[in-house]
């Protein structure tokens, strides 16, 4: 009996030293922030804080799904310049077919056509419902565009992708496993206006994620690149 008192003894210190060894820090980084071995030990209920932020995530993003003690660090939308080729040629169009109704008899005399033989009434209706229809796909682009977002949240990246008017898709990534976070710009005009692409790619199964048109695009990933490494390391993540 004593002999196996004394072994349970023994094992409760061995694992408590295991226990404490766990929350003592390996090693320190450049900053002078600890490093683990193991995770430290988790709090289970959250702070005030965390869940502040939590509600305030939630009530400002319903569309997304966010886990207890997940807030929204950062909102990534399409930079606006990606509109312009669509919108460019939307006004082309409508301002073609406004030159023709206002031009409309000079038009019949260049043309020498038989006015007779064509009703006023339904070339006036033909380009409202051909105007309708221009400002109809620039809406369905611009609402297309502008629903293509990433979130970066303190435990993950989440992509909400609109492919089209009536089809949506999402991405989520745990911050764990992005293996590297890297941005791109090409061209003059990309500089000038200050917008690219930032891609992901993860561990093991080597995914790589892409999001176009991101404005600012340097900041997005060096703010990012931080989250990450604060996440691997144990550190809270707060902005």
């Amino acid at each position: 009996m004593k002999r196996n008192k004394n072994w349970y003894n023994k094992y409760m210190n061995s694992e408590k030293n295991i226990f404490e060894d766990y929350e003592k820090p390996v090693a320190y980084d450049a900053n002078g922030q600890p490093l683990y071995a193991h995770p430290p030990k988790q709090q289970t209920d959250l702070s005030v804080s965390t869940k502040t932020k939590h509600d305030r995530s939630v009530r400002a993003f319903p569309g997304i799904s966010l886990s207890d003690g997940e807030y929204v660090i950062s909102s990534i939308r399409r930079h606006p310049i990606g509109l312009f080729i669509p919108i460019a040629l939307g006004v082309f169009l409508v301002a073609i077919i406004f030159t023709v109704l206002f031009n409309y008899d000079l038009i019949i005399k260049a043309l020498d056509i038989d006015i007779s033989t064509i009703s006023s009434s339904a070339i006036v209706i033909t380009s409202v419902v051909v105007i309708g229809v221009v400002l109809l796909a620039l809406y369905v682009n611009y609402y297309v565009y502008m629903n293509n977002r990433m979130y970066l949240t303190n435990e993950s990246v989440i992509q909400q992708i609109q492919n089209g008017l009536f089809s949506k898709s999402e991405q989520i990534v745990s911050l764990g496993n992005i293996e590297d976070a890297s941005y791109t710009q090409n061209g003059i005009v990309q500089q000038i206006f200050d917008f690219g692409s930032i891609r992901l790619s993860t561990e093991g199964d080597e995914t790589t994620y892409r999001f176009n048109y991101v404005g600012e695009p340097k900041e997005v990933i060096n703010t990012l690149n931080v989250a990450i490494e604060d996440f691997k390391n144990f550190r809270p993540i707060d902005y």
